[in-house]
């Protein structure tokens, strides 16, 4: 007969094989199929290509042979270490620690500016009023400009910005002058180079440590004209002439008579310049009064196509490597900086804000802090926005620029280079070393 048993119902002895089961019957099987999938996996660790000696089923803490070990793996490259933070490190070479001797010899520049009766002196020179006249003007010309733009856009720049641009207007064009080859004392010729010679007790009794030496070109003349190369920023105040170096001196030590907080810059490529802090911006800007630059930190790399290795500022409160604010694209604008390790730079800095403060108050020290950490964040801010264009440039339908267009721009920046350059009483071209 048909079976008619209901679905899902089980047969007699079906059910009664199931009851037979011992009851250890799941444990054993799980415990079978455990191993059966080591076995397999080993298998297939024994047949898999492997640089190692011995097999893997081999006991893992077996001892192997010195010869046989792997080499160990090399240590990470610089690149992989860009995010770890540097520690300041004391400078042990000799080449550091020359680096380091320069430095702290460099950081006394400003320091020399500090002192209140000098400086009074020196702002004596200064036609105040007219710098006052022509930076309120200007002021007034830049809050115009921004309320046009609306209730809310604030100026371009303040009153006390717009003092130094009219101080640095004036000192350019009235007060300092350039000097390649002094002209001659008796007849007003051209002078020719003859080399360096000992300061005389007068130069020396001024701080000159080295003068040049130039002959008249003039056959009946042949007089001998010195140029002594001063360094102190108040003995320039008298003879009012010199190069770069000269110039970026005096300037900012009147900068900080007009009451400016003021940095003078160095570059290791012999060139000098000045910063000042804006309280309007609050930020710290460039000032180039040789080429009569404000706010111009590309002028070098992108206008002179200069490559820039250090920018070291330093003002009484300190010092400061703000080469990115100059150089922001290292792979491009950047010489190689080999005077010292990184370490060792962040230790050298450290080391003189640590000396330029440590008689400050508690609450100068936080607030100048602040305001390096504020700065810090600016330059990390330039490396974002140097990398964010870089890579728009290689995403796809990104529009390369005219290499005509860019050749132009050059020439075009060559040509003002040089007409700057070129300005002033000399009738050469400007010769830029300190």
């Amino acid at each position: 007969m048909a079976d008619r048993r209901r679905p899902g119902q089980s047969r007699p002895g079906q059910q009664s094989q199931q009851n037979q089961l011992p009851e250890s019957w799941a444990t054993d099987m799980t415990s079978q199929f455990r191993r059966v999938l080591s076995t397999r996996r080993m298998n297939a660790l024994q047949h898999r290509p492997s640089s190692r000696a011995q097999s893997p089923a081999q006991p893992y803490l077996q001892p192997q042979p010195q010869s046989l070990l792997p080499p160990p793996p090399p240590p990470p490259s610089y690149s992989s270490l860009k995010n770890i933070p540097l520690i300041p490190t004391p400078p042990t070479d000799r080449k550091s620690l020359k680096f380091r001797t320069m430095l702290h010899s460099l950081s006394q520049t400003p320091c020399r500016w500090e002192n209140p009766g000098l400086l009074d002196e020196a702002l004596s020179v200064v036609p105040v009023q007219r710098i006052y006249e022509e930076a309120q003007e200007q002021a007034d010309l830049f809050a115009a400009e921004a309320a046009s733009l609306g209730p809310n856009v604030k100026p371009a720049w303040g009153y006390q910005d717009c003092c130094v641009i009219a101080l640095m207007k004036w000192f350019r064009k009235d007060f300092f002058k350039w000097v390649n080859n002094p002209k001659c004392a008796h007849c007003n010729s051209p002078t020719i180079a003859m080399g360096l010679v000992a300061p005389i007790d007068e130069e020396q009794a001024r701080g000159a440590t080295r003068v040049e030496l130039y002959q008249c070109s003039y056959e009946s003349c042949k007089a001998f004209e010195r140029f002594p190369r001063y360094n102190d920023a108040f003995v320039l105040l008298q003879t009012r002439r010199g190069r770069v170096g000269e110039w970026a001196n005096c300037f900012t030590m009147l900068c900080r008579a007009m009451g400016c907080r003021v940095r003078w810059i160095w570059n290791s490529e012999d060139h000098v310049w000045t910063e000042v802090y804006s309280v309007h911006r609050q930020r710290w800007v460039h000032v180039d009064v040789c080429e009569e630059a404000w706010d111009k930190p590309l002028l070098y790399t992108q206008g002179w196509k200069r490559k820039l290795a250090y920018c070291i500022a330093f003002s009484r409160d300190g010092a400061m490597d703000v080469t990115r604010r100059y150089v922001r694209n290292p792979a491009n604008q950047a010489m190689p900086r080999d005077k010292a390790p990184e370490a060792v730079l962040l230790h050298i800095m450290d080391e003189i804000r640590a000396l330029r403060r440590r008689n400050m108050e508690k609450k100068e020290k936080f607030r100048l802090e602040g305001e390096d950490m504020r700065e810090d964040k600016e330059f990390r801010q330039f490396i974002i926005e140097s990398l964010a264009r870089d890579i728009a440039r290689m995403l796809p339908g990104a529009t390369n620029p005219d290499p005509n267009a860019i050749k132009a721009a050059e020439q075009r920046a060559d040509a003002e280079w040089a007409r700057l350059r070129t300005e002033g009483d000399q009738s050469n071209k400007r010769d830029t070393s300190r």
